[in-house]
């Protein structure tokens, strides 16, 4: 595998060294300009892609109040069981303040029910049981939190407790809660519960009556009766508010196949509300999706010197998943592909990457198809190991240009060798044939001296 994926690579660079000849000519990049907001900072990035279709002051670092509670609730559901009993402890109930569910010392939930109060009623004694009962301890957890932000690229990040509330210590920035909700957004458990409206938690040993649950985000339910920032498309996100850190909100919606996260820090209410809709609406309105398998064709096409990733039969194909977003102003074709090896990963050889208006806009893999056909293994098989991959290519077009290659070197030695034959023979030729003169020469005057 190892020697075809050398292979691979090979061709992967010389197809990405000649496509600065295939490629058009590219007209001036358009990027619309963004609304102005009321918010200290804020960005709204492409889920898909992580492509960051407007920001302001991104990488400030300011105080995230509660939407810190997204990744507690990302390391619960990876780290986890859903049907797992949590227990409240003392901290749990007495080192928490503001938002929460009332719960009591030694009360036992499922962790389901209270990543639903951490995600709906922003519950801070549930942060608090959660960290204790995924880290073992509250420290390892915190520590959890901090190991996965760096993970995941984030450079402004420092978090001190799993609920948010106020710690100088405890910062993110909104492009740093981007990726944090990119990442959230890939889990079904997450986005399941984080779309969710309404949650009935039953009866508890603490408490005989069940416990009603409303989502406080008012872009996507109206809590508290208030619908006047219901948003078309919204799926769910997360609220925050203390005085050091004011309004914040995450906001995650979905229209035409896209799916934005918008994040805005430190604004004052409801601008929260207000920011997050005209830049969603900005966004929606003025950039599209496109899919990168069904539009890329400097490397599919009928152009026979770079088909690469030909039909279903070649080894090669682009992963159906991957994306490029741009301004609706722009086709597909405006985007620059750059081919990029990856010699780490088993599935695939390498990424098609897409800039556009110097900015990253997308990309998709490029995946190994596992194609067999009986011609030209990269790899000769070995009869005793049944299961080991062999890896073919489509070479119609790779050999014509090789043999061509082969036989402009072979006449050119050819020739080469040729002439310095030709006039070696003809040295001896002529060699031999003075050597018989002088011989001739000699018999005759022998003769005449006889």
């Amino acid at each position: 595998m190892k020697k075809s994926k050398k292979w691979i690579g090979l061709l992967l660079g010389a197809v990405s060294l000649f496509q600065i000849n295939i490629l058009p000519v590219q007209a001036e990049a358009y990027w619309p300009e963004g609304p102005t907001i009321a918010g200290d900072s804020a960005i709204v990035m492409e889920a898909s892609t992580g492509t960051v279709l407007y920001e302001k002051n991104s990488h400030q670092e300011l105080y995230p109040a509660s939407i810190t509670k997204i990744m507690t609730a990302l390391l619960a559901v990876e780290n986890s069981s859903l049907d797992e009993q949590v227990t409240f402890s003392a901290n749990a109930v007495y080192k928490t303040e503001g938002s929460g569910i009332w719960r009591d010392v030694d009360e036992v939930m499922t962790m389901k029910e209270c990543l639903y109060a951490l995600m709906l009623e922003s519950a801070n004694e549930c942060a608090y049981a959660i960290a204790e009962h995924v880290g073992g301890n509250y420290d390892t957890f915190v520590q959890m939190m901090n190991d996965k932000a760096t993970e995941l690229g984030c450079q402004n990040t420092h978090f001190n407790n799993p609920h948010g509330l106020p710690d100088e210590s405890h910062h993110t920035s909104a492009y740093d809660m981007a990726l944090i909700s990119r990442a959230a957004l890939q889990n079904e458990t997450f986005r399941l519960i984080t779309s969710t409206k309404r949650y009935t938690i039953p009866a508890t040993n603490k408490h005989a009556e069940e416990t009603y649950l409303s989502n406080h985000h008012k872009m996507l339910n109206n809590w508290k009766g208030d619908s006047s920032y219901l948003y078309e498309g919204c799926i769910g996100g997360k609220t925050g508010y203390t005085t050091a850190a004011n309004s914040t909100l995450v906001t995650f919606a979905e229209r035409d196949g896209m799916t934005l996260i918008c994040v805005v820090m430190n604004e004052e209410s409801p601008n929260h509300y207000v920011d997050t809709t005209n830049l969603l609406n900005y966004c929606f309105e003025n950039f599209q999706l496109w899919n990168v398998a069904e539009n890329e064709n400097n490397y599919t096409s009928d152009k026979t010197e770079n088909k690469i990733f030909a039909n279903e039969e070649s080894f090669l194909s682009i992963d159906p998943q991957g994306f490029v977003v741009l301004p609706k102003a722009a086709g597909f074709t405006d985007a620059v592909p750059e081919i990029k090896e990856d010699t780490k990963a088993e599935d695939k050889v390498g990424t098609i990457q897409y800039t556009y208006a110097d900015r990253n806009v997308g990309g998709a893999d490029i995946k190994i198809n596992g194609a067999k056909v009986s011609q030209f293994p990269f790899e000769k098989e070995d009869a005793s190991d049944n299961e080991k991959k062999v890896v073919h290519i489509n070479t119609k077009y790779i050999l014509i240009g090789i043999l061509v290659v082969i036989l402009l070197v072979g006449i050119g030695f050819g020739i080469y060798h040729f002439a310095d034959n030709f006039y070696l023979i003809r040295y001896k030729l002529m060699s031999k044939r003075q050597k018989g003169f002088k011989e001739i020469k000699q018999r005759k005057r022998r003769r005449k001296k006889r």
